[in-house]
Parts: C-alpha cells; sequence; structure tokens
C-alpha cells in the first residue's frame, strides 16, 4: 500500500516545492515575534547563538574530530544554521504570544528543520524518493534462505546473450530481487556489515546462466545499503536485465570501511585488513555461496567517492582478480586528509609502505596492459574533479585500457547512480555478458 511513496521524489517535481513553501512560512512565523523583549534581545541571542554552535560544529567535524577525508561542502553548513536558528527561536517566538502560537511555533519550527533536510537531501541526493527517506519494504528484497540453490546444468557463453534465453515467457521474474548476507573476514579479519547482494531475473531460472559479478563500494561516510537508496542500484540494473532477456551482473555490495564513520583506507593497514577482506574474502565467499562465473574476466569492482578511490586500488593491487573497475568520483589517492596523517596512523610513518600500495606510485612503475577502467566525475566537482583528471591520465600511461567521463552534477548521488547507470553497458560487454 506505500509503494506509491516510491515514486515521490523528494530532488525534483511538487514536493520540495511545497516543503520549501511551508519552510519559508514557518520562519516568517518564528520571526514575526512583536513583543519588544523578542525582538531586542531574542532574536540577536538566537542568530549569535546559531551562528556559534554551526562555527563551533564546523571546527570539531573539520578541524579536531575530522571524520572525512575531505571537507563537507560549505553549503551544508548553511543550511545547519538555518535549522538550528529555528530551534532556538521556538520557545520564545512560543512565549511571546498567546497559549495558542505554542503548537503554532511547534509546527513553525519543524516546517524550518523539514525545509532544511531537503536542502542538505539535494546537495547529495542521498534519498530521491520519500520510500527510500522512510525506508519502507522493498517488495523486490528476499531473505538470503530464499536465494534458488545452484542448477545443473548451467549455460555459458562469451558473450553469454548469445547462448541463454529463458524457456518460457513465465520462467523467471519481472524483476531481480536483493537481499542481505554477512560476508565474514575469514582470511583477513576484518569485522564487515551485511552486504546487500542483487540477483537479476535470470538467476532464478533453471537451468541458470553463469553470470559475471560486479563488487561495489559505497562511500564514506555510508554502508552498503546506500547503493539501494541513492545509487538506485536494483531500478538501474531491472532496466538492463529488461533489455537483455533478464541477464545483468550479480552484485555483491560489500562493505569497505566497517561502520558508518570508519576510514579504514580500504588497505592491509593498522587500521584493517580492508584490501585483503574485499580481494580474497568477497570473492571467495561469493564463489561457495552463489552459481556465479567464477573466470576472473567476468568481474568488476566499482564505488563512489571513497568506494571508487578503493576501486582503482582493488584493480592496481590485484589486478588478477579485478582486471575491470568502475572509480565514480573516487580520490586521487586514499588520504585520511593529508599524506602525513595517512602514513603515520595507518603505517605508523613508515612512508615507503604507503607508496607499495599507493595507485598513483604503482602506476608509475608497473604497466596494466589486461586492466579496463571508466574513471567518471561530477561536472561540479571541484574537490575531485581534478584528482580524477591526474588518475585517469596516470592510468593510460601506465597502459590501461581506461576512459574519463563526465557527468552533470557535483560530488552527489546524483553523479554516482548516473554514472553507473550509462556505464553498465560497458561493464556487461567487458565481463562478456553482450556483445
Amino acid at each position: 500500500m506505500t509503494q506509491w511513496l516510491d515514486h515521490v521524489s523528494l530532488v525534483s517535481g511538487p514536493l520540495p516545492v511545497l516543503v520549501a513553501v511551508c519552510g519559508i512560512a514557518g520562519a516568517g512565523w518564528l520571526l514575526s515575534g512583536r513583543r519588544r523583549w523578542f525582538l531586542r534581545w531574542a532574536l540577536p541571542l538566537s542568530l549569535v547563538g546559531a551562528a556559534a554552535i554551526t562555527a563551533l560544529l564546523y571546527v570539531v567535524v573539520e578541524h579536531v574530530w575530522r571524520p572525512f577525508p575531505d571537507p563537507i561542502e560549505k553549503p551544508v553548513y548553511v543550511w545547519i544554521g538555518l535549522g538550528v536558528w529555528a530551534v532556538l527561536l521556538l520557545v520564545p517566538r512560543a512565549l511571546a504570544g498567546r497559549r495558542w502560537t505554542i503548537p503554532v511555533s511547534i509546527v513553525a519550527a519543524a516546517a524550518v528543520v523539514l525545509a532544511v533536510a531537503l536542502q542538505i537531501n539535494q546537495i547529495f541526493y542521498a534519498y530521491p524518493t520519500v520510500g527510500t527517506a522512510l525506508g519502507l519494504p522493498d517488495p523486490d528484497r528476499i531473505d538470503f534462505a530464499q536465494v534458488p540453490p545452484p542448477t545443473d546444468p548451467v549455460v555459458t557463453g562469451r558473450p553469454l546473450e548469445d547462448a541463454w534465453a529463458p524457456r518460457a515467457p513465465g520462467d523467471m521474474p519481472a524483476s531481480g530481487k536483493f537481499t542481505t548476507a554477512p560476508i565474514p573476514g575469514e582470511k583477513s579479519g576484518f569485522a564487515a556489515r551485511d552486504a546487500v547482494v542483487y540477483l537479476p531475473p535470470a538467476y532464478f531460472t533453471s537451468p541458470r546462466p553463469l553470470l559475471p559479478v560486479l563488487v561495489l563500494l559505497a562511500g564514506q561516510p555510508g554502508s552498503p545499503q546506500d547503493w539501494l537508496a541513492g545509487g538506485k542500484l536494483t531500478a538501474t540494473m531491472n532496466e538492463f536485465a529488461r533489455d537483455h532477456h533478464g541477464l545483468a551482473p550479480v552484485v555483491v555490495v560489500a562493505d569497505g570501511t566497517g561502520s558508518q564513520l570508519a576510514n579504514p583506507l580500504c588497505l592491509d593497514s593498522k587500521l584493517g585488513n580492508v584490501a585483503t577482506y574485499l580481494a580474497v574474502d568477497v570473492p571467495a565467499w561469493t564463489k561457495s555461496h552463489l552459481q556465479v562465473d567464477p573466470d576472473p574476466r567476468s568481474w568488476a569492482v566499482g564505488g563512489l567517492s571513497y568506494g571508487g578511490t578503493c576501486a582503482l586500488q582493488l584493480a592496481t593491487n590485484y589486478p588478477q582478480v579485478y582486471p575491470t573497475f568502475l572509480d565514480l568520483s573516487g580520490q586521487e589517492e586514499p588520504t585520511l586528509g593529508d599524506r602525513k596523517r595517512t602514513v603515520d596512523e595507518a603505517f605508523g610513518g613508515d612512508e615507503a609502505a604507503f607508496v607499495a600500495v599507493n595507485p598513483m606510485d604503482l602506476m608509475k612503475t608497473r604497466r596494466f596492459p589486461d586492466t579496463a577502467g571508466i574513471i567518471v566525475v561530477g561536472k561540479s566537482d571541484g574537490a575531485y574533479r581534478g584528482g580524477a583528471q591526474k588518475v585517469y591520465q596516470a592510468a593510460k600511461d601506465a597502459g590501461m585500457d581506461v576512459q574519463y567521463v563526465e557527468v552533470p552534477g557535483a560530488h552527489s548521488f546524483l553523479v554516482w547512480s548516473t554514472g553507473l547507470r550509462n556505464e553498465v553497458d560497458w561493464l556487461a560487454k567487458r565481463m562478456g555478458l553482450i556483445a
């Protein structure tokens, strides 16, 4: 009954406009007190308080705590400051009128906070619809226990599309399904959160086509679930499958951080053995728990932001596992904010240990003739665009078959969902799924 909410957009259409209008009206109400003490003291003090709280938040996040390798965009702090001001104005505005003004002031402050939240969402495109924001149940979700067992025989071929077709129109579901499953760090010891696994319609047939595998990685902060919401993974893969007789890659969205705010740099270091987890544990689990093509030519890795950096790291450190990569707005190199801090915290100050696994350094000394990749970045992404261009040139100089693509947008899910949708055909061709 609530599926219609998945079609109500939070980034375009009438709802964001309506919420913005309500937010403006709410702000007007909060500022409209006429008592002298409200105008002389409450308004200016609340403004100063909001500015001080926002400035303190900025200093703590960007200079003390530094949980993210790159600074948060300044407009985000501006919007947060406006939301804080609305909250600080709530009590004095309620006291500056009659008793009935208390619930009105609460609604007004809530309207401003909601409008602020939608404006921040417009920057990141993390929640494209009301359904994704509310985390409503998805009809395409299944329990891992419902994943069908292996079939015998299987259909193989390269390209696979030429060798397989469903037996009958009703032989498979109309759309793919996704599930979640723990992937233990048996070799790495890395404690990862549950992975998200997408299975295309063709996976639910018998005999089953032996499908390629795309390992996807989220950003930081982030989680594998981000690829379902802002990344529009199921919609993109289902659209591809509809055009190719139910065929699409099996997608394993693995956890590359361990928690929402952790930044282990996608390396084997003091911060955790993430590289071994993603290059050894994840492929081993996938091959043993899912019926997929084990040929490395049929495997690719991709990711957004931190995950894009990680995809390049895996492609350069483990080209025999991931000869194909999709780097969506990745950084120039793995970082905790600067090279010194990164080397100190991850390798105890051993610069050589970092250089030995850093993609930009590896591509100076090694050749990768069997590796191919696409680097996608937003045209308005001032923080990452320059680094993406350097990575592209370095990969090209290292002998990779690499492409550089710019799409409209900044550092947001608008770019990352578009990047995956635009490049899924290239990935499928590279992995032998289609011609």
